[in-house]
Order: C-alpha cells, then structure tokens, then sequence
C-alpha cells in the first residue's frame, strides 16, 4: 500500500524562538539585524518604522517582522544580503535603518518584500512596502494594480522628514478592519 505524503505545517513562532530569531535581546551576536545600512554604503538613509496590531488594533509584542530588498542601485543589496530581521517590542514597535532602494526589476516601483511572523500564526504572512513619494512608479507598479484601489494603501509607507532624517511608516494590521493585503507565496 502506497502512502502519500503531505506538507509539512508552518511552525508557530512563540517565546521558545525568541532566543534564536532576536538574540540580541540574550546578549548574543544576532544572525540579521534591523540596521542594514552603515554610514558609507550609498543612497538615500531612511529609517522604517510601524507597529504590528492584531484584528482588534491591540498591538501584539514579540512578533517578528523581516525585510528583504535592494540598495539604491536597484542591485547591491545593503546589510547580509539585503535582509533584515526585527523583533517587536511590547508596544508592538518595530524599526528598520536601510537605504531606499532602487528599482530591481523594470516596471515596478521600489519597494521592500516584508514578513511577519507571530505566535499562534500558522504561516507566516508576506507583504510589500512601497513608498508614498514613488506615485508614478506606484502607478505603473504590476502586483500594485492587482491589489483592488481600496485596499492599496495598505501597501504604502507614509514618508515624513524628521530631525534625525527620513522615516517611513508603515503600520502591519493582521486582521480586521484595514488589514494588510498579504500575499501568497
């Protein structure tokens, strides 16, 4: 009798990973770290900042967000790769200090492929940050134009210019009332 095999489940995140996914917070050297940019690399320096909220706008503590993306160029990616790993603290708080990136693949505007994980979640949820002064590239933008017109700034970090430099913000609500679109993968 032949026995078919089925996917394997996502693993919740819980306290248990903390220790591993954010060692900073034990006092240990972190695999990736919320500052992918050092003084010298190229480009714009933004800073990227939101709180994540559960259906109820609570704000949900030790999850973990984590960015992918270009540098400026479009290409060179800052940081280990371009990748970037911050735990939430328990406002719900979370920041990432990058640089803008550049277009990686024509036709689309720039942006940041973002993850989240958080307990109790059996997947974790994938999205994209793009940016509010990009209107013309968000325009053209593909996987934007297949987000329904009303759900769309769900996907748009505001940008403010701040004394310590620019900051966009961009909130991650996993459920309810202005819950960010999230993709499959």
């Amino acid at each position: 009798m032949s026995q078919t095999l089925k996917q394997t489940p996502s693993q919740t995140v819980g306290p248990y990973f903390a220790y591993a996914w954010t060692p900073e917070l034990y006092g240990r050297r972190p695999l990736a770290t919320n500052r992918l940019a050092t003084r010298n690399l190229a480009g714009e320096h933004i800073r990227i900042e939101g709180v994540v909220t559960d259906g109820e706008g609570a704000p949900i503590r030790d999850c973990v967000v984590e960015i992918w993306q270009a540098g400026a160029d479009g290409l060179h990616a800052p940081g280990a790769a371009g990748f970037g790993r911050c735990g939430t603290n328990d406002e719900g708080h979370y920041f990432f200090d990058t640089v803008k990136p550049g277009v990686c693949e024509p036709g689309h505007a720039p942006h940041i492929a973002v993850t989240v994980f958080a307990r109790g979640m059996l997947s974790h949820a994938f999205t994209r940050l793009h940016f509010s002064d990009e209107a013309a590239a968000n325009a053209e933008d593909p996987v934007l134009a297949g987000v329904p017109a009303d759900r769309r700034d769900t996907l748009i970090a505001r940008r403010a210019e701040l004394p310590g430099g620019v900051v966009y913000r961009f909130d991650i609500r996993l459920q309810g009332e202005g819950e960010t679109v999230f993709f499959d993968c």
